[in-house]
Order: C-alpha cells, then structure tokens, then sequence
C-alpha cells in the first residue's frame, strides 16, 4: 500500500532527471527566447492599450453626459422658459444622439424660483477591464443611445440573460437654479448739464425704464427694491429723508445734506462710528448762473420732488415717472451719488426707512430694508452711471450765508451776477471758498467705492460717451472689470439690460 501511495502522488527519479536535464538545455540553448520575450511584451502592451482605450472611451462619454446634463438644466431653469420643464432637459439627450439615458428630472418652483436636477445612468461594456456591474446593458462602445442588438450581444459574449460583468456604469447629475433672492438696488443717475447734450438724457431714460422692467416683475413681487439717486452738483434727499436724518436744517428751499471727507471712508448712513446719531450740516442753497444776468437756473443743490431720491420702491410707474422727470443741469459729483447709493444699503439706515415705511414714504414692504450686510438671501448692488468726471464745487463764505436774511437773499439771486455788480473785483475771491475739484472728487470717489465693495456690495459703473481718464475712474470703482461698462449712444440701453440680465443670472449649483 505504501508504494502505491508514493507511486502515484510523487513525481518518478527518472522523470525528474528528464525534467532537470530539460531546463539544463533550455538555459544553456539561447535560441528562441527573444521571442518568447517580445511575444510577453506585445501580450503585455496589447493588454495595457486595451485597458486604456476602455478608460479613455469610459471618460470620453461621462465628460460628454456631464457637460450635456449641464446645458439641459440650465435651459430648464430659466424663469422664462415657458415649455414643460422636464420636456426641456429629455429634448437636449434626444437631439444629441443619448435617448433613453435619463433616469430622474426633478423640478421645484415658486413665485421666485425654479430648480431643475437631472439623474442619468447606463453602463458601457468594456473590452479588457473588468468592471463590478452586473445587470442589462443598455449602450456599448461609442453607441450610447440604445439597447444592443442580439448580434452585439453574442459579439460582447453575454448569454441569453443579457448579463454582463465587463462594464462600467457611467452616472451624471446636474442641478441649476434661477432664483430671484431680495435684491436691494441703488441705481445712481447723472442729470449733470452735460446730459442734455446729443440725446443723452432720453437714452438714458429708456435704459431706465428697461431697466427697471427687467427686474420687477410679478415673479419678484415684494423681492426687489429699488431707490433712484439722481445727482449732479449735488443730491437731493427730499425733505422726508432729511427730517429722518439728523441734520442742522437752517432753511427749506432745496434739501442736500454736506458730508465731511471721513464719510466717505464707511457706508454708514446718519451714525457716527460709536452707534450714536450723526448730526450733518445742510447744504446752502444758491445758484450758480451767467455773471451777465441774474440767472437762477443752475443750483449748487437740485431742488423740487423730481430731483429727489426715490427710495425702496418696486412701483414700476413711480419709478418711471421719477426717470421721465429728470432734467439735466448743473455739475457732476459722482462721489456724492455714489455714497448716497452706498449709504441707502447700509444697515445704519433700516431704523430711518422703517420711519419712512410708517409714513407711506417707502414700501412699507421694505421697512426692514436695508438689512444685515451678512444676510445671504439678499444681493446689495449699485448702478452708478455718470457721462463725466468729477468737477469742482465751490461754497459761498460762511460770513455772508449766516442767518435767514443772507439764505432768502441767495435764494433771489445769482451768486455770480450779484459779486459781480455788488462786490469789488479784490473781493470777490473772498466771497466763496472751494470745496471739491476734479482730482480731489476721484479720491473720495474711489474711498466709497472700496468701503462698498469691502461690505459685498456689488458695484456695475457705465461710463456713458466718457474720456479715457472718466472711464478709468469708473472702472476703479467697479466690482471688477468686467463690472464696468463704457458705451456710446444708445448702447447705454444694452448696458443697462446686461446687468439686468446678471442680477437674475442662472446659478450652476451642483
């Protein structure tokens, strides 16, 4: 019994000495074995170039589905799509040669939003690699777009049951969403002198107006705010703004308020740095005009409710008519507007609009507006437009602007017609002070910008038929380049409805 065991579970001594005697001669006998070598390398990089033709073909399609998914969504998204949501996103894989791959389209709207997802799934079949899916192919190769045939089926080596375990499964999601969240705007208008030239104003005020279409509508129905701040020389309050405000009233005639160099440093609005209220000087009032004739056409501040700020309104007439009304006159002082329109987004102001809001001044919609510079749900942005650049701005002495006879006094005449023919040539100098020039302007200008832009405000400038030096202080003070818009004509019109159009832009969320 033992020597049958050894017999046949071991390998005989003869068999073994064949066995030696045959590797002896194969390591001794060098023919042949380079190819035997190159036969295992074209093995080998046959097997590699499989495998990497599989990946390559794997990638090739999942980055086609993803950037397919993508444009399908967004297009679904658009608030002014008007067909079938899901209709939408199986239309772009239909027409691009991928039918039958969409496995889920989930849709959610309301009065201010809407969010499309889509889910697409299937699995390629591969030639080397071999994949963990095991389950019915429904696309092959570079033919995604249907089930295989019985043919293809035999070619890929699967069996009746149409399974396979030499697959990958490819997956793609995308989500867009277009949502109106609160918007609080401050659009900055110039009604300088220098808009009444070349059909400057009246393409100012159709960009305006479509402007103001554009992003209220009823889908943004108590989301979107706007306040108008009208400037020239200088900016018009109102005198319901100014009541709010702590300001050292010393007549009626028009209603600016002085702000000093450090206010333009903050976007606080009537607090002083320690949360206690700011008091401000008003702004005299007095007319610039021909020293030829007593000319009371051209205030230092604009006056009357049509120069005005407009503020937290999303009454469409109102705010066309507020535009329709602006008539151009006077310098420019685009600092002053623009730290009108950054004050207005501040917190600091919350407390004087829901004063205004009890009032029936402002939407008492927006009586809790402005709100926290840290609030997420709400985009603060500023549309500052001028056709110029900053200009000087002088102020009568104070000795000879004291008391109520000198305000009624200046209100009845030109300050130029007046020094001119009441005052001695080596005394007029005396008679006014300068308080603003041109580069002095862009300094303060550019200070309220970066304290915006520091707070997330965003900034678009359009600088309207401007020069090159205009154009680069306005381009400064945008968010960034690509905020700044320099137009000629009527392209002020596509310039405002561009950003119109990126104030409800669609949002790749996922």
């Amino acid at each position: 019994m033992m020597k049958k065991l050894f017999s046949t579970t071991c390998i005989p001594a003869d068999a073994r000495k064949m066995h030696k005697a045959f590797l002896h001669r194969f390591v001794r006998d060098e023919e042949g074995n380079v190819t035997v070598v190159a036969i295992t390398l074209i093995a080998m990089t046959a097997l590699l170039a499989g495998v990497s033709w599989d990946l390559n073909n794997y990638e090739y399609h999942r980055v086609k589905l993803q950037q397919l998914a993508d444009r399908a969504v967004l297009a679904a998204a658009d608030l002014d799509q008007t067909m079938p949501r899901e209709e939408v996103v199986r239309d772009y894989f239909d027409k691009s040669n991928y039918p039958d791959l969409v496995t889920t389209v989930n849709v959610a709207e309301g009065l201010n939003y809407r969010t499309v997802g889509v889910n697409v799934s299937g699995v390629i079949a591969t030639n080397t690699v071999r994949g963990d899916y095991t389950g019915s192919v429904q696309w092959q190769g570079t033919d995604l777009n249907r089930d295989m045939t019985e043919a293809e089926k035999a070619a890929a080596g699967l069996d009746d049951r149409n399974k396979v375990s030499d697959a990958l499964r490819v997956h793609a999601f995308a989500e867009a969403e277009e949502r109106v969240n609160n918007v609080e705007i401050s659009l900055v208008l110039d009604i300088s002198g220098s808009m009444g030239w070349n059909n400057k104003m009246s393409n100012l005020r159709d960009a305006g107006n479509s402007f103001v279409d554009a992003v209220i509508n009823p889908s943004t129905e108590d989301l979107v705010s706007i306040s108008i701040v009208p400037y020239a020389e200088h900016v018009s309050a109102g005198q319901d703004i100014m009541t709010e405000l702590n300001v050292r009233q010393v007549h009626n005639y028009s209603h600016c308020v002085e702000f000093s160099d450090s206010d333009f440093g903050t976007t606080t609005l009537g607090l002083n740095s320690n949360g206690t209220a700011k008091q401000y000087d008003q702004m005299q009032h007095f007319f610039w005009g021909n020293s030829n004739s007593n000319d009371r056409s051209n205030p230092a501040c604009r006056y009357g409710q049509y120069d005005d700020i407009e503020a937290f309104s999303q009454d469409t007439t109102a705010l066309k008519n507020k535009i329709a009304r602006l008539s151009p006159n006077g310098n420019t002082s685009i600092f002053l507007g623009m730290k009108w329109a950054a004050g207005l987004l501040d917190p600091s102001f919350q407390p004087i609009n829901a004063r205004l809001a009890s009032k029936g001044k402002t939407d008492p919609t927006f009586a809790n507006r402005p709100v926290a510079f840290n609030d997420n749900e709400t985009l603060k942005t500023v549309i500052l437009m001028t056709d110029g650049e900053n200009t000087s701005s002088n102020r009568i002495n104070p000795q000879v602007y004291a008391n109520s006879s000198h305000y009624a006094h200046w209100n009845s005449y030109s300050f130029d017609w007046y020094v001119r023919n009441y005052v001695s040539s080596s005394q007029r100098h005396l008679w006014s002070e300068s308080k603003y020039w041109a580069s002095f302007g862009d300094s303060l200008l550019n200070n309220i910008c970066t304290a915006a832009k520091q707070k997330n405000i965003v900034i678009w400038s359009i600088g309207f038929e401007v020069t090159d030096q205009g154009a680069n202080v306005m381009r400064n003070c945008a968010s960034s380049p690509s905020h700044f818009f320099r137009v000629e004509g009527v392209e002020i019109k596509e310039a405002f409805t561009a950003i119109a159009r990126q104030i409800n832009q669609l949002r790749l969320t996922q």
